[in-house]
């Protein structure tokens, strides 16, 4: 079968294009022959230069804009830099700094403070000093935060190294207190300034060398230096990956299909941007209502289907649920032209065509997770605006439907920094994967990049590859139009939660949605923070389940029965009843022990109108035919 493209699907992409020379304009300078090294460049770039029209059509305004040269080659420029600041613009780090500057130049009283509080640091760490050489073991000046796991091995309390690493942390602590609380500074540009100051602390930090590192020097002595050679073979192998375009160290023992997304179904439906996935049954008897799971596209689908013991689609399967889910097509440029109203479209529309053709005469349960989660708050809204009532509960993980509190990543969310990615993805027609993957190891650069640089290349030493770490390396790019409308209208300007959203040319409601949302936060989440994710309260009329667990954006909501460590609040509260704000809610809501998916398998359990025999796998005389075996193709494109 072919990519089944449907006829109403976004047209071929225009590709870009510098216009040629236009004879009406007052003045035309020779740009290729001042500069012939640019164009040297730009003549290697084929999707540079777009054509005006399709030969049928005017261009836009947005065409026009880009069809202009000077315009043209200052996305160019904008997406060369790009490749070497990871997608982080400098203009908006340049102006971050220069209001904090600014500001901190006009407050003398601010600089007498932070003069006290250098020579108090001082004061301090000179007296600690003095008095560990007289009786050692004294208690420390400073400690860590507790999130800060860098100095908690027992070596970094000995001579100097305790020196070391409290004057690192005072010196942290300062810089904290002199990006913070300047007047004036708006708070955007002090998070901003505060977070980059961090880490170019981070980058100097003791624990990132041998010299000052005494778990690093105690085992290089024991090793003989062997240590580093391990080190050494580790990096280059990893840097020979990373230019070939291949996947990290032991990804390729955990095969998909068979390691992880291995729970066995049939792709029911495709076309050029979703496979739909049924699951077979492992139940006599299911329950009447279907379940839709609509993924995040950032990564692959099988988050929610890892390996069998942490497999949430397993789990619903086991549970007596039939289970669909979408696999999202890893876009490429060819696709730049995707936008929001094409996911919509071709990913829920047209999975829940199949779904009610499959399991006929029931609503169905929708899912959403990350990203699918919003997607899913839009179609839900378009579909209570509408009167389509094939609805029956709305799940959301870890999704938020109001950006005004968006976490850590609104560090990388300003005009500036827009207009900075989307000339990079107009340059490749996406957001390649190695950019959002920098963006997010920033936000954790303590665990994702310095503590991993150590243990792989100071110490020597690799980590065994898990399901979670080789679905995480498994990433996907984000098409040009989509991420530039995703950003600019849901996180930039919020236009969903304040009833701005146009979908089909009318804007649509979360006020509208009545059937009933079950919302799940974590605890850990620098994605989508739970009290972020708790404003589903404020933004609809239905009745809400709020469940909070622990762990992170991934780890939180793969959490399976039997995981340990685990534990989580929920509460239910009606469409009538009165609004609880988060803190108090946090307060008042006991923790229970273990896994929230039996939990949740409970509430949806309650809301079955019953169990019946098993659907057929496809409706084939409603042309969803099963097509071939799960996971699909799309999953296995890299």
């Amino acid at each position: 079968m072919t990519d089944g493209i449907n006829p109403s699907a976004p047209a071929e992409p225009i590709r870009r294009r510098l216009p040629e020379e236009r004879p009406e304009a007052p003045f035309t300078p020779d740009l290729k022959a001042a500069m012939p090294w640019l164009f040297a460049i730009l003549d290697g770039m084929d999707h540079f230069r777009p054509e005006a029209t399709n030969g049928t059509e005017e261009p836009s305004p947005a065409d026009e804009q880009e069809l202009d040269g000077p315009a043209s080659i200052d996305r160019l420029l904008h997406a060369i830099m790009g490749r070497f600041t990871l997608g982080v613009s400098p203009a908006a780090v340049a102006l971050a700094y220069a209001d904090w500057a600014a500001h901190l130049a006009q407050s003398p009283g601010k600089q007498q403070r932070l003069v006290e509080k250098a020579m108090r640091k001082a004061t301090r760490l000179w007296l600690h000093a003095l008095r560990t050489t007289v009786e050692p073991g004294q208690p420390a000046c400073i400690d860590p935060l507790p999130q800060d796991r860098r100095f908690r091995d027992p070596s970094w309390r000995r001579w100097p190294y305790n020196l070391i690493y409290q004057n690192f942390l005072l010196t942290q602590q300062w810089w904290h207190n002199a990006t913070t609380g300047v007047r004036g500074v708006s708070a955007h540009h002090q998070e901003v300034v505060t977070f980059v100051t961090r880490q170019l602390l981070d980058v100097a930090a003791p624990s990132n060398f041998i010299p000052t590192n005494p778990e690093l020097q105690q085992a290089t002595w024991q090793e003989g230096g062997r240590n580093l050679w391990r080190g050494a073979v580790n990096a280059a192998e990893d840097w020979e990956r990373l230019i070939a375009g291949k996947p990290p160290v032991g990804s390729d023992a955990v095969r998909v299909g068979t390691d992880v997304a291995a729970t066995p179904g049939k792709v029911v439906h495709r076309n050029r941007l979703i496979e739909l996935i049924q699951y077979e049954p492992t139940t006599d008897k299911v329950h009447a209502e279907p379940i839709l799971i609509v993924p995040a596209w950032i990564m692959k689908y099988y988050i929610l289907d890892l390996s069998p013991a942490n497999s949430l689609v397993r789990f619903l399967v086991d549970q007596g649920h039939t289970v669909f889910m979408i696999s999202w097509r890893n876009p490429v440029e060819e696709d730049r032209d995707l936008g929001m109203d094409a996911y919509l479209r071709l990913g829920i529309d047209a999975a829940l065509d199949a779904v009610s053709a499959i399991v006929p005469d029931s609503p169905v349960n929708a899912v959403g997770y990350c990203l699918g989660g919003t997607l899913l708050s839009i179609a839900a809204a378009a579909l209570a605006r509408d009167g389509d009532r094939r609805l029956n509960s709305v799940t959301l993980l870890a999704a938020q439907a109001d950006f005004t509190e968006p976490g850590e990543l609104s560090l990388f969310i300003d005009h500036s920094e827009l207009a900075y990615l989307e000339d990079i993805m107009w340059d490749q027609g996406y957001l390649d994967t190695k950019q959002m993957a920098g963006a997010f190891q920033l936000l954790r650069s303590n665990d994702l990049i310095w503590s991993h640089l150590q243990r792989n290349y100071l110490l020597g030493q690799r980590d065994p590859m898990s399901d979670l770490m080789a679905w995480n390396a498994d990433a996907t790019r984000m098409p040009y139009r989509m991420h530039s409308e995703y950003l600019r209208t849901l996180f930039l300007n919020n236009d969903l939660a304040e009833g701005r959203y146009e979908v089909d040319e009318r804007p649509v409601a979360l006020t509208d949605i009545r059937a009933p949302i079950f919302a799940v936060g974590t605890e850990g989440d620098h994605v989508a923070p739970w009290r972020s994710v708790y404003k589903i309260h404020l933004l609809t009329d239905a009745d809400v389940t709020f469940l909070l667990t622990k762990g992170g954006h991934n780890a939180g909501i793969v959490s399976e029965p039997g995981h340990p460590r685990r534990h989580y609040r929920i509460s239910h509260q009606m469409a009538e009843s009165r609004y609880i704000d988060p803190d108090t809610w946090l307060m008042a809501t006991d923790a229970q022990e273990g896994s929230w998916w039996p939990a949740w398998e409970a509430w949806l359990t309650d809301r079955s109108s019953g169990m019946a025999k098993p659907p057929e796998i496809g409706a084939p005389d409603g042309n969803y035919p099963p097509l071939y075996d799960a996971p699909g193709e799309y999953v296995m494109r890299r």
